[in-house]
């Protein structure tokens, strides 16, 4: 949820920069810094969401017959 919040303030501060009256070449350089931040951000937790996703178990054509007898035994 901190990263979120961060997300939010970020985007707020990069729409309200333009009109804060700095000179052009500080707003060069704070919308880099913001730009190289909200880039390591999404990539932080993009790495996490990939972390979390489950993948779901490979099972192989050749071994689908044997499904039906998991668990149960054949008489």
């Amino acid at each position: 949820m901190k990263k979120a919040y961060i997300l939010l303030v970020l985007g707020i501060w990069v729409a309200v920069l333009p009109y804060l009256g700095f000179p052009y070449s500080w707003k060069d350089i704070l919308f880099t810094i913001t730009g190289l931040g909200l880039i390591c951000l999404s990539y932080i937790m993009y790495k996490e969401s990939k972390k979390e996703e489950i993948t779901p178990e490979k099972i192989f054509d050749n071994f689908s017959e044997n499904l039906d007898s998991i668990g149960e035994e054949k008489i």
